[in-house]
């Protein structure tokens, strides 16, 4: 036996509880934009009661209140041409509620056996999250304010430490040409390159462009490339290769780096070659393991018995690079057979910057 078909109150009956239901604040419109039903979310959110609300015009809602221009644009002008409109935004001050951020969600219903036609209005409250949104935006231009005014500190400071050590390294030098010891003079003069040294990390650093990490192969190829230029001359032509994985390192453990692997080139080119050879090489290496890394510094030249510094007079060269892998936390061998092999290596530390790119 067939089941009855529901009568028509039966349906409003459903069709209200289905909008009672509802989360969020909804409006049932005819196609003059009066109210047919509300959900009971939209009369606790907007703190009206039925007998003022259904069956009433929705601008006319509130002594007038609702008559909002863009709620007007919305269900007059977009809601005919589209039939659904969803996130349509309405800042408003809102009868019973106060200033409210709103997105509104309309779909027009269209019956098979009527002409006449619906509209369904929700209500999303968003005022809270547009307020968190406008405090993430202002933080983030605060941040980027801070991070402006880092960049031109940072960059003052470069410049002033490279005009410093450009003024000691004159004053070294006007030193040296005053003397009248050789050996003073000779000291003088390896403290001038010294210094020049460090200039030449300070600036390559500062070239690499990053505050935080600082890929290393780029920076090493960049400052050997520098220290070719300036150190090995034509009388004893020395090949110096970079051999580099993708790993990034800290900046502050880069400084390090690169004074070290100067110090090292410093005493190859001074040491390694002592007579002319047509294939004088010098490999700097370095690799990178998780939070592990090998910098290796080799040269095919003369050698020496192995010996706890590179350095081979055991000078100033002995103490830098010495004072350096402690400042690392590496371990440092030296090998000579068929040249000089100087191995640093980093094997771990928890707060360590290196990472693999």
């Amino acid at each position: 036996m067939p089941r009855p078909i529901p009568g028509i109150e039966d349906a409003q009956t459903l069709a209200q509880a289905i909008v009672d239901t509802i989360h969020e604040p909804l409006l049932v419109l005819d196609s003059a934009f009066s109210v047919l039903a509300a959900s009971r979310s939209f009369y606790e959110t907007f703190k009206v009661d039925p007998e003022h609300t259904v069956g009433c015009l929705l601008y006319a809602l509130g002594d007038g209140q609702w008559d909002i221009p863009a709620l007007r644009e919305l269900l007059e002008t977009i809601i005919p041409e589209r039939v659904a409109m969803n996130g349509f935004e309405v800042n408003h001050d809102f009868p019973g509620l106060g200033r409210r951020v709103m997105l509104l969600n309309a779909r027009k219903v269209i019956y098979e056996t009527s002409a006449n036609s619906t509209i369904l209005l929700a209500f999303t409250d968003i005022t809270a999250r547009r307020a968190v949104e406008r405090e993430k935006e202002s933080l983030l231009a605060r941040t980027r304010d801070l991070l402006n005014q880092k960049e031109v500190l940072l960059q003052e400071m470069q410049h002033r430490v490279a005009n410093s050590l450009q003024i000691i390294a004159s004053i070294l030098m006007l030193k040296a040409r005053a003397v009248t010891s050789d050996e003073i003079r000779f000291h003088l003069k390896d403290a001038h390159q010294r210094v020049i040294s460090v200039a030449e990390v300070q600036s390559h650093l500062h070239a690499s462009g990053g505050v935080d990490l600082i890929e290393v192969g780029p920076y090493l190829t960049k400052l050997c490339a520098s220290l070719t230029a300036s150190m090995i001359g034509d009388s004893q032509p020395i090949v110096l290769e970079v051999v580099a994985d993708h790993g990034a390192i800290g900046s502050d453990k880069a400084v390090s780096i690169g004074l070290i692997v100067t110090e090292l080139l410093i005493n190859a080119v001074k040491y390694a070659f002592p007579v002319f050879r047509h294939d004088a090489r010098v490999t700097v290496t370095f690799a990178s393991d998780g939070q592990a890394w090998t910098l290796t510094v080799c040269d095919n030249g003369v050698g020496k018995a192995a010996e706890p510094a590179p350095d081979r007079n055991g000078g100033l060269g002995t103490v830098i690079v010495d004072a350096l892998v402690k400042q690392l936390d590496g371990h440092m061998t030296v090998a000579s057979t068929g040249g000089m092999t100087v191995t640093i290596r980093h094997a771990h530390v928890g707060a360590s910057p290196l990472v693999a790119a």
